[in-house]
């Protein structure tokens, strides 16, 4: 049914004139008549007065498959930073009416979860925003400290409320009901050397060794970083430099041995580690992650010029590889490099 077809079915169902619409929308009958005639189609500039007057939505007024509405909202989400209110709610019960469809729920059930996400991440940001102002005007206070460490994911000194315990439950479970999957082993290995539950992280690790599935670098890496849990960084080292030997030109090795030294604080390694794999990635278009640890390491060393410099380096290969124009991810990597400048 093409729109038209579909605005006469609407006015129909509302027991609305043509002549009555038109003199809401402001504009002839003649015109509504091309519309539902198919001669002519409404301005896009029409279609939000159109789903508000007929009480629906925009997406609404078009006949979209179930794959087309998925896409749609996976496109929103993807290029707005935050959702209007009845937008988000319409979405919100598309997708969970669709987790009744055997074929749609797992697709459904994604994008519930990337709307939750987005929408967190849009709440994230006025937390941030007020409680620095807040505490800007009364350092003394907790409460809006607390907020704060939690929106931008701060180290907490309780124990009780930094551990991983129940990100590691999760993986465990998940690890256990799909032994020949690398992804929840690897998840559930990360948690544990973050929590230097070494013992776990090594029998863990044995397991993805196993396996066929998972990155076999990684899988090596992982050794280094239990022994610096366990602090015998000599003995990470070793293995590290054993590994530099073994894959010598692998991107996957240099990004990981950054990875590795920015955790030591060896910023000048990290660096020259990122670059190298960045150079010999061979993934087009490019992931930026390296460029990414470049930028932070710089920020760190308070050389806010040459983080931004390293941000145009991100901008550049999002437009020109990855094809971004609008999408969030590009603008805000645009925004750090403006705040970056800003700084400079």
């Amino acid at each position: 049914m093409n729109i038209g077809n579909k605005i006469k079915q609407l006015r129909y169902r509302s027991s609305v004139t043509q002549e009555q619409l038109a003199e809401r929308l402001g504009i002839s009958a003649q015109a509504v008549s091309k519309w539902e005639n198919g001669v002519t189609m409404p301005d896009i500039s029409l279609l939000p007065a159109l789903a508000e007057t007929f009480g629906i939505t925009i997406d609404d007024l078009f006949d979209l498959t179930t794959e087309q509405k998925f896409n749609r909202i996976e496109n929103r989400l993807d290029t707005e930073k935050e959702l209007p209110r009845d937008v988000l709610y319409d979405y919100e019960e598309f997708l969970k009416g669709e987790l009744a469809a055997e074929e749609n729920k797992a697709r459904a059930t994604e994008l519930l979860a990337y709307l939750y996400w987005h929408s967190m991440n849009s709440a994230s940001e006025k937390v941030r925003r007020y409680a620095k102002d807040a505490i800007r005007n009364d350092p003394g206070k907790k409460g809006c400290q607390w907020m704060l460490s939690q929106a931008e994911r701060h180290a907490v000194w309780d124990w009780n409320v930094s551990n991983h315990s129940k990100a590691i439950d999760f993986y465990r479970e998940v690890a256990g009901a799909n032994p020949d999957k690398a992804l929840p082993l690897e998840f559930l290995i990360d948690n544990l050397i973050a929590d230097h539950r070494t013992d776990e992280a090594e029998k863990y690790l044995d397991k993805l060794c196993s396996i066929e599935e998972g990155n076999p670098v990684l899988k090596d890496i992982y050794r280094a970083h239990i022994a610096l849990a366990r602090f015998d960084e000599s003995a990470a080292d070793a293995i590290i430099n054993e590994l530099g030997k073994k894959y010598p030109e692998d991107a996957s090795y240099l990004f990981e041995a950054a990875q590795y030294y920015a955790k030591k604080c060896d910023y000048g390694k990290a660096v020259k580690c990122y670059e190298l794999s960045f150079e010999k990635e061979v993934h087009r278009p490019r992931y930026i992650d390296a460029l990414q640890g470049i930028a932070q390491i710089n920020e760190i060393k308070e050389d806010y010029a040459q983080a931004a410099r390293t941000y145009d380096r991100i901008v550049d290969v999002m437009r020109n590889e990855w094809g971004l124009t609008e999408e969030v991810e590009l603008t805000d990597a645009e925004d750090e490099r403006a705040r970056l400048l800003a700084k400079a």
